[in-house]
């Protein structure tokens, strides 16, 4: 009888969107555009695990620390909990003796626990410039304007706006002023089929992708029942009878990851890999969601994964870190993880929040010195969570 030799993780090649990689100074483009923080240790430091190790343990039950699963595993390993954003959140607002929340994401996940903890509870971010692409593509403004267009067009009574929980908290708080409720990509099917009660049309923010997938897929609604409402244009470049027409009023907004996946990614990894299963996220377009074998959440993905038997093999459309830190997880088990796409796709900015920025976080904390403390308006807050709490409601 022979033993399984593990399965080797071959990370797709670099190429020029691969990473952004902050160090010290400024970031003009960031969708944040704040300068990093101030005396960072060096990448190269042998020692900042060590550091890592005795701030935390300085700090004792006074911090909590966070990790999204698309985190480096050199930040994963300082993590109390790791989980998707919404998960983090609440494992957070479970913590209410934790003084501190060291949140390893980015801007919206921090708001998000920030809203859901206590006042006395203070919420870092190791790195400001942590942001996202996603959220950043609908703000306040574009969406108030949006709504005077569907109040003109006549059908903003009717409306009911569903935002994503990749959204910041300005439009989360718009959301439950509104009527609306927040979702994530595991309840957006039960998040808009409680909206259609409640309404005959619904606003989706600011991911198209998950919502027109949730729609046509699980719902069963055609893709001529969607419109794409484009901040950028008047009117967002819609009539007022596509939008009276419209069940689906998606706003043009994606992931900078996901929406990178092809049909082609598809086709190529299936004459690549006879056999693989093809399982990707519902961030993805709707072309390579109807191509996959396997569809859902961050969770879902993890949770397929364990599931599967042994030898079976898989190509994953999702971030790479998570991809790779499955692979080596189930390669013991005889799974083969390959990445969807032949070249690597971080998520750049959650990869801003590196071990170096964490170690400054937590020392500065162990010496008594709040930093990049994530604070939303008291007001903003109250018609988030009032948004939030109708997602927590849903049946």
């Amino acid at each position: 009888m022979t033993t399984a030799q593990p399965l080797d993780f071959q990370a797709p090649a670099p190429s020029p969107l691969a990473l952004l990689l902050l160090g010290r100074e400024a970031d003009p483009k960031s969708e944040r555009g704040v300068e990093c923080p101030g005396d960072l240790p060096a990448p190269s430091d042998p020692d900042l695990v060590e550091r890592a190790r005795a701030a935390k343990a300085k700090l004792g039950d006074k911090v909590f620390v966070l990790g999204h699963h698309y985190q480096r595993d050199e930040v994963i390993e300082f993590a109390d909990v790791t989980g998707d954003s919404f998960k983090l959140a609440r494992d957070a607002a479970a913590r209410p003796d934790a003084e501190y929340i060291v949140f390893c994401g980015v801007h919206f996940m921090a708001e998000s626990a920030d809203i859901l903890t206590t006042h006395d509870q203070q919420v870092v971010l190791p790195d400001l410039a942590a942001g996202c692409s996603m959220a950043d593509m609908a703000t306040a403004e574009q969406v108030a304007e949006c709504w005077d267009v569907l109040t003109e067009a006549g059908v903003a009574d009717v409306t009911v706006p569903v935002s994503y929980m990749n959204s910041s908290a300005d439009i989360k708080a718009f959301t439950g002023k509104h009527g609306g409720t927040i979702c994530t990509s595991s309840n957006a099917e039960r998040a808009l089929t409680w909206a259609f009660e409640q309404g005959e049309k619904v606003l989706f923010l600011p991911d198209q992708h998950l919502g027109r997938n949730t729609a046509v897929r699980d719902l069963g609604m055609s893709l001529e029942d969607c419109v794409v409402y484009n901040p950028h244009k008047p009117n967002g470049g819609l009539t007022a009878e596509e939008l009276r027409g419209a069940k689906m009023i998606l706003w043009r907004g994606h992931c900078s990851v996901h929406g990178r996946f092809s049909l082609d990614s598809v086709n190529d990894v299936r004459e690549r890999i006879p056999g693989v299963n093809v399982l990707v996220h519902p961030e993805c377009k709707h072309e390579v969601v109807a191509a996959a074998d396997y569809v859902g959440s961050t969770e879902y993905i993890i949770k397929t994964l364990e599931a599967a038997p042994a030898g079976s093999k898989w190509a994953i459309g999702t971030e790479l870190n998570l991809v790779r830190r499955l692979a080596n997880r189930f390669a013991s088990e005889g799974k083969e993880i390959v990445f969807l796409d032949k070249t690597v796709c971080f998520c750049s900015t959650m990869n801003r929040i590196d071990l170096p920025h964490l170690v400054w976080a937590l020392e500065s904390l162990a010496d008594g010195k709040v930093v990049n403390r994530i604070e939303v308006d008291p007001e903003v807050a109250a018609f988030s969570k009032l948004a939030l709490e109708r997602m927590l409601a849903l049946p």
